[in-house]
């Protein structure tokens, strides 16, 4: 599937939100089992960007705080990471799935050792059924993350539009690999 990437200076810190937006070949359930953030969920097979996942704390059944550590990436430059997020997961009337997220503290998850603390500012995916088309999943997401540390920005800027256009790309084909 063809993704596009778009980015401009995020309001939120000295950074960039980033815009991707692509259609899926498959139905919004499939897309949604692949990305909703859970605990042993597929995501951890598929997405390269996320190591582990695990839930420190279910807030309600829509809301909890999560944990996702990242291994390193681009050519070792950017050591592993680890976000802690507040995580909303609604589904609208339409039978569109949201997956909402905002970087938060929380006393069950200080800091680790050999993982860098990055932030995630409000971001999230949004899975969005076609009108006619049952298998097919328009899939629109927003990331702004500082990914804390001493990288220079150009690396940062580098960095993400191609990871982005992975997540896409193999997200493409873990929901191929369910269907099958």
């Amino acid at each position: 599937s063809e993704v596009s990437v778009s980015w401009r200076p995020s309001a939120e810190f000295a950074g960039n939100v980033y815009r991707g937006e692509g259609i899926l070949p498959a139905s919004p359930q499939d897309v949604w089992e692949c990305i909703k953030p859970v605990a042993g969920g597929p995501r951890t097979k598929w997405d390269q960007n996320v190591k582990d996942f695990e839930v420190v704390e279910a807030v309600s059944d829509t809301v909890s705080v999560c944990r996702t550590t990242t291994p390193s990436a681009f050519m070792r430059i950017i050591s592993p990471r680890e976000f802690v997020d507040v995580v909303l997961v609604k589904q609208y009337e339409d039978g569109t799935m949201l997956s909402a997220a905002t970087n938060a503290e929380h006393p069950l998850c200080p800091p680790q050792p050999n993982f860098v603390r990055g932030f995630n500012y409000p971001c999230g995916c949004f899975c969005i059924p076609l009108p006619g088309e049952p298998d097919r999943t328009q899939l629109l997401s927003f990331f702004q993350t500082d990914l804390g540390g001493y990288l220079p920005q150009a690396v940062v800027d580098s960095f993400f539009p191609a990871s982005i256009a992975g997540f896409y790309s193999n997200l493409t084909k873990a929901v191929k690999a369910l269907k099958a």
